[in-house]
C-alpha cells in the first residue's frame, strides 16, 4: 500500500499541538492552586499567612515541615509574643523608699500629726526610736505607705515640719525578678506534681525514699521562693519613709541656757587655788633645794675674794719694802 508523502508531516503536527495543549492545561492548573492559596491568606494575620504559604508548598499533612509561630490570639500558653502582648500582663512593680529630716517646735506633737497623716493614706508606723530629752531630744519613724500614695506621704510630712532638713528617695523594679520567680515555683510545682506520681507507683522502699528525697526538696525551694516572690510584691505594695524629727532650737534660749554664774565661779576659784598652788610649790623648791644650794656657793664666792684680797695686799706691801734705801 502507498502512503502519501503529506500525510506524515500533518499527523506529526496534530501530535505537537495535543503535547502542546496538555502541557498548557497542566500549567493552568498548577497556576490556579497557587493562585487560590494566595487569596485564601488575604486578611489573615502574618503569622497564618506563613503558615498557608508553607502549607502549599508541603502538603497538608505538613510533613517534613515547621508549624507555623502562634499568634498572639491563641493566648497567653502559645508563646512569648503571646505573653507580651497580653492584655493580663501585670503593672510594673517598683519598689520605693525614702527619708525626709524634719526640724519641729514640739516632737510629741509633731510625731502624732506625722502619724496620724500617714494613718489617713491607709499607712502604719513600722517601727521607731526616740533618743535625749530637752532641746536634745530627736525621734525616728519608719512608716509604710502604699506605692500610690508615695508623693501625698511625703507632702504631709512637710505639712508637719517647721523646717526641712533634707529629703531623699530611690526606687528598684523588681517587675522581671518576680516573673521570673513565679515561672521557677510553676517549674518546680510541675517537678514535685511528677515524682509524686512517680512516688504513688514505686512500690520498692528504696525507690520510695529516693523520690521522697527529691519531692522534699523541690517543695523546699517551692517555698523559699515563694517567700522571695511575696516579700518582693509586699515592698512593692507598700513603700517605706523614714521620718527624723528633731527640735527646732531658739538661738537667744540656747546662749541663756549655756551661761551659768556659778559654773563661772567655781571655775575661777579653781583657776585660783592652781596659780597658789604653783606659788607655795616654787617656794617651797626654793626655801629647800634652791636656797642651800646659793649659801653655798656665796659662802666660797666670799671667802674667795676675800683671800685674793689679801694675797695682793700682802704682795703690794712687800714690794714697798723692798724700793725703800
Amino acid at each position: 500500500m502507498r502512503v502519501d508523502g503529506s500525510a506524515v508531516p500533518l499527523r506529526r503536527v496534530a501530535l505537537a499541538l495535543l503535547l502542546v495543549a496538555a502541557v498548557g492545561a497542566t500549567a493552568v492548573a498548577f497556576l490556579g492552586s497557587q493562585v487560590s492559596g494566595v487569596l485564601s491568606t488575604v486578611g489573615a494575620p502574618i503569622g497564618d499567612r506563613g503558615a498557608g504559604h508553607s502549607g502549599a508548598g508541603q502538603g497538608d499533612d505538613g510533613g517534613g515541615g515547621q508549624a507555623a509561630p502562634p499568634s498572639r490570639q491563641d493566648g497567653p500558653s502559645q508563646g512569648t509574643a503571646a505573653t507580651v502582648y497580653s492584655i493580663d500582663r501585670p503593672d510594673l512593680l517598683i519598689i520605693k523608699t525614702g527619708s525626709i529630716g524634719i526640724q519641729v517646735a514640739d516632737m510629741d506633737t509633731a510625731i502624732n500629726r506625722a502619724t496620724d497623716a500617714i494613718t489617713a493614706l491607709d499607712g502604719y508606723v513600722s517601727g521607731s526610736s526616740r533618743s535625749g530629752d530637752g532641746a536634745d531630744a530627736s525621734a525616728s519613724i519608719t512608716f509604710r505607705v502604699p506605692a500610690a500614695r508615695w508623693e501625698a506621704a511625703f507632702e504631709a510630712i512637710r505639712g508637719v515640719a517647721e523646717d526641712v532638713l533634707d529629703e531623699e528617695s530611690t526606687s528598684e523594679e523588681v517587675t522581671g525578678e518576680v516573673a521570673d520567680l513565679g515561672a521557677r515555683i510553676r517549674n518546680l510545682e510541675a517537678t514535685e506534681r511528677a515524682l509524686q506520681s512517680i512516688m504513688d507507683r514505686a512500690s520498692a522502699i528504696k525507690d520510695v525514699l529516693t523520690v521522697q528525697s527529691e519531692l522534699t526538696d523541690v517543695r523546699g525551694e517551692i517555698e523559699q521562693l515563694a517567700t522571695q516572690k511575696a516579700r518582693l510584691e509586699a515592698q512593692a505594695a507598700m513603700s517605706t519613709l523614714k521620718v527624723r524629727f528633731a527640735l527646732r532650737h531658739d538661738p537667744v534660749r540656747v546662749v541663756e541656757a549655756g551661761y551659768d554664774p556659778a559654773t563661772e565661779v567655781s571655775a575661777a576659784t579653781a583657776q585660783l587655788v592652781d596659780i597658789l598652788q604653783a606659788l607655795l610649790t616654787a617656794g617651797i623648791w626654793l626655801a629647800i633645794v634652791w636656797l642651800p644650794i646659793l649659801v653655798t656657793i656665796g659662802v666660797f664666792a666670799v671667802s674667795g675674794y676675800l683671800i685674793a684680797r689679801r694675797v695682793r695686799r700682802s704682795s703690794g706691801h712687800g714690794a714697798e719694802v723692798a724700793l725703800r734705801p
